[in-house]
Order: structure tokens, then C-alpha cells, then sequence
């Protein structure tokens, strides 16, 4: 007779036996399902008539690589089945070590589907033939799938090209032996259209205008125009020109050329290193104004003049040109020629910081929407206090520990811009009060001085002789 323990005991190992069955028979139905998915594609495959194409990564001996091949490799990596196969490659990038991409292995095999037709690439890589991509697909599906799917997987590719891209930023070097004009580093300026303190209003402006230039190879194309537009900046320093320019190459995903026209030789000069620059970029000249005023032959001036709008500025699509200068544009001193429309086709102007952007700053730099020293920081704006985005942020980050610090420091160097600007205006209006006083004592001497040369005029006229009096008179 069995024990109640023993019996206990028993049930458990069948409960246990009976789990164990159902478990492995649901594992084995997803077995099952598996191997009856590949027996189905097998019998696809061999039942109808497929027809294949090879992208191979070069051509002849001394060929560039394959523009389709690099594309093709980016978006077969891309698709949820290349990490589905059965043997994967993962890597990460230097630039960016929590993002991962697939790198597909010789022999893997990637489905796709398009249009309702079932796709397959399988990718190749041999010594002597090279590395290559197979397009696989069913002989009655190639015209209606083939060109839109090439296309489809272009455009793709090229949104995870420009998603991956790590940004570089040149400058232009002297002349000299080595023959390199730009040289490169990677672009780290972490500003974005979300971070910079500007008027929401105009961002969205400038936004918007970015979006329609990125989309506009065919509208600009149908009007005869050259797929490039123009940014004039200007502003004092310190209001966020620079951060402004490494966001919009961020947000267009375009390496940036820093032109620094002092290092320019001349006009050919600068045409052949407007050549070297690739599209899809941003070719920034700084201190446009200083640049101009210090030239003084025409030559240079009109060299500058056709850059930015001569035949050559057409080399090569889609550009962005931007133009910096320091001051306001009344103070500036520009030809109007310089700013005219085709030359730049929007013109920005960076202010000093006001309450608004303050604000803004405040809850970037400080994590503070709102303060009880916020009235008087209004209040140091509206007395005439001026400071710029870049005083702000130095004060901000010095006392971000401290909010109530950072703000009170704040105040305190409005106050003293404050003061400053009106002992400014105090002493320009005794100037012109005494250029006024200096203005009119010179116009008082002249009438002084006429009324003596009449009267003394007179008195010569008095003491002549008779006669000659006459002659002078009738004279």
C-alpha cells in the first residue's frame, strides 16, 4: 500500500512529466511551423521560374565602387529579417556606441516583400569575384516590381545613409605643396533646431524652408533653378550665429565648409576650392562685413560678389550657403548689392537676449520655469539692461548648482549693462550738445565777422576822394 507521502510525492512527478510534454510539444509545433515554412519557400523555388540579378561592388579593375551595391548593402542590413537569419553579424559605431547595425555574411539569405511580391537577397563574396548582392525574385513579378522596388531601396538607403552620417567640418588651408585645400574633423557641436534660443515663430519658418529645399530637386529642376539657397546672419556676437549654422547642418545631415576668405589668393582661388566641396553641404564664409572693408581692390570685392552667385557658386546641387556678419545691418556698412535677392534668399537677424529668451535658457540651462526673482529680471530688460545668449549661459552654467544664484546674478549684470548704456546715452547727448554749441558759436563768428569787413568796408569809402569815390561806385 502506498504511503500519502509517497502518493504526494507520485502526483507531483506526473504533474511535472505532464508539463514537461506540453512544453516540448508546443516547441516542437514551432518546429514544425518553421521547417513547413522553409519546405514551402523550397517548393516555391523550384516549382516556378525566378529570375535573378547581381549587384556586384565593382565593375572593372579600376572602377569606382557601385553606387546601387552601397545602397543595397545598407538597406538589406536594415531589414527586420537580416537579424531573423540564421547567422548575423552585429557592429557597432565609434561615433555613436549604443546604436547597432547587421553586416550581412557571405551566404545569408534576406527576404523581402514588395507590391505583394516576395523578394530575396543573398549576398556573395569571393577572391576572385568580388563581393556582390543577388536580387532573386519570380520571373512574372520582374516588370511590375523591379524598377520601383530598385527605386524604393535607393531612397530607403539613402535615409539610413543620412541618419548614420558622421558629420565633418572643414576648413580651407593656404596654398602650398601638399595640394590638400580643406582639411577635416568630425563635428561634435551638439546644438539642434530644439535647443537654440530663438523666436518659436521664426524657427518654424526656417524649419519649414529647410524641409521644402531638401524636397525640392524637382520643383527646382522644373523652374531651371540651381538646387541651392542663401543665409544671410547678422547680429552682435555672442547671439547664437555659429550654434544656429551646426544646427541646420545637423537637422539637413550636411558636412559644414568653413570658408576663411583671408587665407583666399584670389578669384581662381576661390573657385577652385568652391570645386573641391561636395553636394550636400554647407559652405559657411564668417565675417562677410570684415572681410569686405578690409578689401580694397575690386577685384577681390567682385571675386566675393561672384561666389556667392557667379556660374561657378552652381557647381554641384544641393547646397547651403550662409553668410555671417557682426552688428547691426544698419551699422554694417554693406553694398546693398552684397544682400540683394539671388544672392541671399533669407536674411536672419540674431538679437540680443530678452525676457523670452531668458526664460527659455533658464529651463534649459537651470531646469527653471518659473521664479520669484523673475519680475525683477523683467524689469533689468526693460530698464535697458542688454546681455547676449552667450553672457546668459556663462553666468547660467557657473551657478547651475545654485537657481536662485544664477538668477540673482542675472539681475545684478543687468543692472550694470544697464548703467552702462545710459551713461553711454547721457555722454553721447553732452557730445551733441556741445557739437551743437560748437555749430552755432561757428555760425555766430560768421555773422560777426561779415558785419566787421561791412563796417570797415564803409569806413574806406568814407576817407576816399571824392573822385575816386565815383570811379569805384561807377566801376
Amino acid at each position: 500500500m502506498i504511503s500519502p507521502a509517497a502518493g504526494d510525492l507520485l502526483s507531483t512527478a506526473i504533474a511535472a512529466a505532464c508539463f514537461l510534454f506540453l512544453l516540448r510539444t508546443i516547441i516542437s509545433l514551432k518546429s514544425l511551423l518553421f521547417l513547413l515554412a522553409r519546405l514551402f519557400r523550397w517548393v516555391e523555388a523550384h516549382t516556378q521560374a525566378h529570375q535573378t540579378f547581381t549587384i556586384p561592388r565593382y565593375g572593372d579593375d579600376d572602377s569606382p565602387e557601385n553606387p546601387l551595391y552601397r545602397k543595397a548593402v545598407a538597406y538589406v542590413a536594415a531589414l527586420p529579417a537580416a537579424e531573423d537569419s540564421g547567422h548575423t553579424s552585429l557592429f557597432s559605431f565609434h561615433s555613436r556606441p549604443n546604436d547597432f547595425s547587421v553586416h550581412l555574411i557571405p551566404g545569408q539569405n534576406v527576404i523581402d516583400s514588395f507590391l505583394g511580391a516576395r523578394v530575396s537577397w543573398n549576398f556573395l563574396s569571393g577572391a576572385d569575384s568580388g563581393d556582390a548582392l543577388v536580387l532573386r525574385l519570380r520571373r512574372q513579378d520582374r516588370h511590375r516590381v523591379l524598377r520601383p522596388y530598385l527605386r524604393h531601396v535607393e531612397t530607403v538607403a539613402e535615409e539610413i545613409e543620412l541618419r548614420r552620417k558622421e558629420l565633418k567640418l572643414y576648413t580651407n588651408a593656404s596654398a602650398g605643396r601638399s595640394g590638400r585645400r580643406w582639411r577635416s574633423v568630425t563635428m561634435s557641436h551638439p546644438a539642434t533646431f530644439d535647443t537654440l534660443v530663438m523666436d518659436p515663430e521664426l524657427k518654424a519658418r526656417i524649419r519649414a524652408d529647410l524641409e521644402l529645399f531638401l524636397k525640392g530637386r524637382a520643383y527646382y529642376s522644373r523652374l531651371g533653378r540651381v538646387w541651392k539657397r542663401s543665409y544671410f546672419l547678422y547680429g552682435p556676437p555672442g547671439t547664437g550665429k555659429s550654434s544656429f549654422v551646426a544646427a541646420m547642418a545637423r537637422f539637413l545631415c550636411y558636412n559644414v565648409y568653413e570658408l576663411d576668405l583671408s587665407r583666399v589668393s584670389g578669384a581662381g582661388d576661390l573657385r577652385s576650392l568652391l570645386l573641391d566641396t561636395s553636394p550636400r553641404s554647407v559652405i559657411l564664409v564668417e565675417d562677410l562685413d570684415r572681410y569686405l572693408a578690409a578689401s580694397t581692390g575690386e577685384t577681390r570685392i567682385s571675386g566675393v560678389l561672384c561666389f556667392m552667385d557667379g556660374v561657378f557658386s552652381c557647381c554641384g546641387e544641393e547646397r547651403i550657403m550662409v553668410f555671417t556678419a557682426t552688428g547691426e545691418k544698419e551699422a554694417l556698412g554693406l553694398d546693398p548689392a552684397v544682400v540683394r535677392p539671388g544672392r541671399v534668399d533669407f536674411q536672419i537677424h540674431f538679437p540680443l537676449c530678452d525676457f523670452t529668451g531668458f526664460k527659455t535658457m533658464a529651463g534649459n540651462y537651470l531646469g527653471v520655469t518659473d521664479h520669484k526673482l523673475y519680475a525683477q529680471v523683467e524689469e533689468g530688460f526693460q530698464s535697458g539692461g542688454k546681455l547676449s545668449h552667450a553672457e546668459l549661459g556663462e553666468i547660467m552654467m557657473a551657478n547651475r548648482c545654485s537657481p536662485s544664484r544664477a538668477i540673482k546674478s542675472v539681475i545684478s549684470a543687468l543692472q550694470r549693462s544697464a548703467s552702462l548704456n545710459q551713461a553711454a546715452v547721457e555722454k553721447k547727448e553732452v557730445g551733441g550738445k556741445v557739437e551743437e554749441g560748437i555749430r552755432e558759436g561757428g555760425r555766430e563768428f560768421r555773422k560777426l565777422y561779415g558785419l566787421i569787413r561791412m563796417h570797415s568796408w564803409s569806413k574806406k569809402e568814407r576817407k576816399m576822394p571824392p573822385e575816386l569815390s565815383g570811379a569805384v561806385a561807377g566801376d
